[in-house]
């Protein structure tokens, strides 16, 4: 089908070629038509009209897709007519042909509205069609930012009207684009403007087009677009893109990484490599949100074996899939184990030689771990243990525990066994060689179990949305920048240190549920509700402030801090382990409870 159209037009090509002579012809003499120009031109026609045709091929004009034609397709037109017509008028001229010089300029003009004209009617024509659709099954598109990316947005949407998207408006904050138009849309106003334009144009969606814009000024702009209740699409920022273009399936739905506002990090790659190049790594709970969040952060730094170690293998085949696709030369090992099993992690530690180990392995649910403190404390505590132990005695490097807010003044089962693994590194770092250190930060956006997918799916299934108290409060930061975050504070630390990293501002868990059903296009407690559960079991209302600069110290790098260090001594602490593993053994809530708060003082206000 598409070679007949190809002829068809090769062919009309031709006799407009031909034609527009003659026309030519017919406008230099008023419409009288010598016959001995005629009988000149017959002699060359087939020459003139090859001439021509591969001009046309060498332009491409039979190789585009003309209803999707654009200023590029259109230069093309151009570029071809004046060579055509280059190339024959030397022609003609050189063969010192009698045809009047002044058809030359005509038979230009005509090639230019011809030969354009009849391959811009598809475009015409599909213009049209989508126009007549305008009606209530469509959705009515506004894109803010009318750049190059806004524009890029609208052809795309243009190039699929299966989508039923019609752009009705740009939003722009340079004046200077105020009511002018671009491809046929107006720029109707200004970010501010977003909401009385939404209602006026009766916009169905809003496409935020401004890849290169800061995080913080992208955040505003999502801010000031939650206040419609209309659904919100984003092209995603330009160091998240493969390169340049803008393709639709770039365009995704807000994620609630967009709405925190915070720019990339700047890593010290040299310090990073320097750290991780050539060595052997070991991640613990690597199939995790953030052990294999950590494993793709490490690969790119050149390790000279990764090692991954998890109890959950469904997760962990995932991350282990994912990193042969992207990195098959690496050497990578898999195990499939338990840190509680310390004679498995022997024969691990023993033939493998970790020197770097990220220890990522643990019980994280706060609700669960109060049903089962037996299991927090196995695995959290011990297990941990087991991994401190192991990395002592094969002389490992640098040892970085993955710990928590939670941990401080913990009011759950969760938090204090966290607590006591911060206490375990200290301590054990004075009588080590190898540094142990640990970083501590808050809730991570996206990881399994957390609030925000937990959202999602119950916006995406009509709500209601449950939030467990109305005043409830956290500190959110995404998965890869705590990781990054972990990787620089491994890389700088000297052993024993706590790093507390900088989580932002808390937000308020019922302010972001609101934002979250409006920026989904849906109007909170009337389309979907909100219904506050209470809290759970040793959770807390407020988390601590992470940084009470009372008890940090800035290091070089703006995010990250480091707590002042406590004196422990593992000896004393490993009397108090002993009972509290004794107690695990006996099944006795209270118990456990009770040595819980024998090791983390802080552990008072917790209520069985």
């Amino acid at each position: 089908m598409r070679d007949k159209k190809l002829w068809l037009l090769l062919l009309l090509d031709a006799f407009i070629i031909n034609a527009n002579y003659i026309i030519a012809l017919l406008l230099r003499f008023e419409m009288q038509l010598p016959q001995f120009y005629v009988e000149v031109y017959t002699k060359e026609v087939l020459i003139i009209t090859a001439i021509k045709i591969i001009a046309f091929i060498l332009f491409k004009l039979y190789s585009a897709i003309w209803r999707y034609a654009s200023v590029n397709e259109l230069l093309n037109i151009l570029g071809a007519v004046l060579l055509s017509n280059l190339l024959s008028t030397l022609y003609l001229l050189g063969t010192a042909s009698t045809l009047p010089r002044s058809i030359y300029p005509i038979v230009l003009i005509l090639d230019t509205i011809l030969i354009g004209g009849i391959r811009l009617v598809p475009k015409i024509i599909r213009a049209k069609e989508v126009g007549s659709k305008l009606d209530a099954n469509l959705k009515r598109t506004l894109i803010v930012g009318a750049g190059e990316s806004g524009l890029m947005v609208l052809r795309e949407l243009k190039k699929h009207p299966e989508l039923g998207n019609v752009t009705i408006a740009f939003v722009d904050d340079d004046p200077a684009k105020y009511k002018r138009t671009i491809d046929g849309v107006q720029v109707a106003g200004n970010r501010n403007d977003i909401p009385e334009l939404t209602k006026k144009l009766k916009i169905d969606e809003i496409i935020v087009a401004m890849p290169s814009a800061k995080n913080e000024d992208q955040k505003k702009i999502l801010d000031i677009c939650s206040r419609t209740s209309t659904k919100v699409r984003i092209v995603p920022g330009v160091y998240e893109m493969i390169d340049d273009k803008i393709e639709l399936k770039d365009i995704r739905d807000i994620e609630i990484d967009d709405l925190l506002g915070r720019d990339e990090i700047k890593l010290n790659t040299s310090e990073l490599s320097e750290f991780i190049n050539g060595k052997v790594v070991l991640v613990t709970g690597g199939g995790g949100s953030i052990g294999s969040e950590l494993c793709r952060q490490v690969v790119k730094y050149n390790p000279k074996q990764l090692l991954i170690l998890d109890i959950y293998e469904n997760t962990t085949y995932d991350i282990q899939n994912e990193i042969r696709r992207e990195y098959p030369e690496l050497d990578m090992r898999v195990f499939i184990e338990s840190v509680r099993d310390r004679q498995r992690l022997d024969a691990i530690f023993s033939e493998y030689r970790p020197q770097i180990i990220f220890h990522a392995a643990a019980h994280k649910h706060v609700p669960l771990m109060e049903g089962s403190p037996e299991s927090a404390v196995k695995n959290n505590v011990f297990g941990t243990l087991n991994v401190v132990l192991e990395a002592d005695h094969y002389d490992v490097e640098k040892f970085v525990l993955i710990s928590t807010d939670k941990a401080v003044n913990p009011t759950n089962i969760m938090g204090a066994t966290k607590r006591i693994c911060e206490m375990i590194i200290q301590s054990f770092n004075r009588i080590s060689k190898t540094d142990y250190v640990a970083v501590r930060f808050g809730n991570v956006l996206g990881s399994h179990g957390s609030v925000i997918p937990l959202f999602l799916n119950q916006i995406n299934k009509g709500g209601p949305v449950t939030v467990t108290d109305e005043r409830i409060i956290r500190y959110f930061m995404s998965i890869p920048e705590a990781t990054q975050l972990v990787l620089q504070a491994g890389a700088i630390a000297k052993g024993g240190e706590i790093f507390v990293l900088d989580m932002g501002e808390p937000v308020k868990i019922i302010d972001l549920a609101e934002k979250l059903i409006r920026l989904h296009g849906h109007e909170p407690y009337k389309e979907i509700d909100i219904e506050i559960i209470g809290l759970r079991p040793g959770e807390k209302l407020f988390e601590e402030l992470l940084l009470n600069m009372d008890l940090v110290d800035k290091t070089e790098y703006e995010r990250i801090f480091v707590e002042k260090p406590t004196i422990i001594d593992f000896h004393e602490l490993e009397a108090k382990l002993v009972p509290l593993m004794d107690s695990t053994k006996t099944n006795d809530r209270d118990k456990i409870v009770e040595e819980l708060r024998k090791i983390v003082p802080t552990f008072d206000n917790y209520v069985p």
